[in-house]
């Protein structure tokens, strides 16, 4: 008796362990997201060792099935360490308000999940794939896809441009995760100016192979960088502009005078680098009609450098 029990379970368990595997091999081909007009909705868009990812989409009040809008994709500052994609809420808002789909992006940080920015910019370049491959359900142009972020999330967006590698074994890696446009305040793109002392786990090789300065190359997407003149950063950003633009390269970038590092977090300069993307987003003709922001005034005046 023992012995046939024994059988019949080895036999259950080996049929719910070929379920689970089957069930998980037909889960890498989730179901499309379906959109919502004047909604925002949130979709798992990876299954990492240490958790779900997901991102919350903003839809336009007239988005409609069969669209094909321009889009932005948000990545939040922390440092890789910590921080929440509810930090540009108010930037999503704003640019859906304009008619773009606008969508913010978690990723692995280390607070959170014990990871190093080789994973995050993995996870951002997972980001950018899913949105290109989900084009169709959420209603947007995949050859009009802006890359986005603040800080260590700048980098990540830039990454997503100028870094190869860092793929997803079980990824399509035909789909390009490579964005049309950069929208970046204050990034940091030169890892290797950060200093031993600050951030002493990120060592020599890593901090080289995650540098988007470096791999900037002819036929990179069109950018503007916002920095404030007191952020020790701002003299990176200055050497990619230079950089890019000495390669035929678009690459705009705006100072404001006196302000430290994350200025544009807060109200006027919130409100000025936001008309000045929004400003820059019609050049390159994602937007139309004038941006319907107010205009600080004379309280946070950007300086084009």
């Amino acid at each position: 008796m023992d012995g046939r029990f024994g059988f019949l379970r080895r036999t259950a368990v080996a049929a719910a362990v070929a379920w689970l595997f089957l069930g998980a091999a037909a889960g890498k081909e989730r179901p499309e997201p379906a959109g919502a007009a004047g909604e925002v909705r949130e979709y798992v868009y990876k299954q990492t060792p240490q958790g779900e990812l997901r991102m919350s989409v903003h839809f336009p009040k007239d988005w409609k099935a069969g669209d094909r809008r321009p889009t932005i994709v948000f990545f939040f500052g922390g440092g890789w360490r910590s921080g929440s994609p509810e930090q540009f809420r108010p930037q999503a808002e704003y640019l859906a308000s304009r008619g773009m789909v606008a969508a913010r992006a978690d990723y692995r940080v280390w607070n959170r999940h014990k990871t190093l920015p080789d994973k995050a910019v993995a996870d951002a370049r997972s980001a950018m794939r899913w949105v290109r491959q989900q084009a169709a359900a959420l209603g947007i142009d995949a050859d009009r896809i802006v890359a986005a972020g603040g800080s260590a999330g700048g980098h990540l967006a830039a990454a997503t441009a100028f870094l190869e590698g860092f793929d997803t074994e079980d990824e399509d890696a035909r789909v390009s995760p490579r964005p049309n446009a950069l929208v970046l305040f204050n990034p940091v793109v030169d890892l290797r100016n950060l200093g031993t002392e600050e951030r002493r786990e990120l060592g020599a090789e890593l901090r080289q192979r995650i540098s988007p300065i470096l791999f900037v190359g002819k036929g990179a997407p069109p950018a503007v960088l916002f920095y404030g003149t007191e952020d020790r950063f701002i003299e990176q950003g200055r050497a990619f502009a230079k950089q890019s633009v000495e390669l035929s390269n678009r690459a705009e970038l705006y100072s404001a005078p006196g302000m430290p590092h994350g200025f544009f977090n807060r109200s006027p300069w919130r409100e000025a680098t936001l008309r000045q993307a929004d400003a820059f987003l019609r050049s390159i003709g994602y937007l139309e009609g004038e941006a319907t922001m107010e205009a600080p005034g004379e309280k946070a005046v950007l300086v084009k450098e």
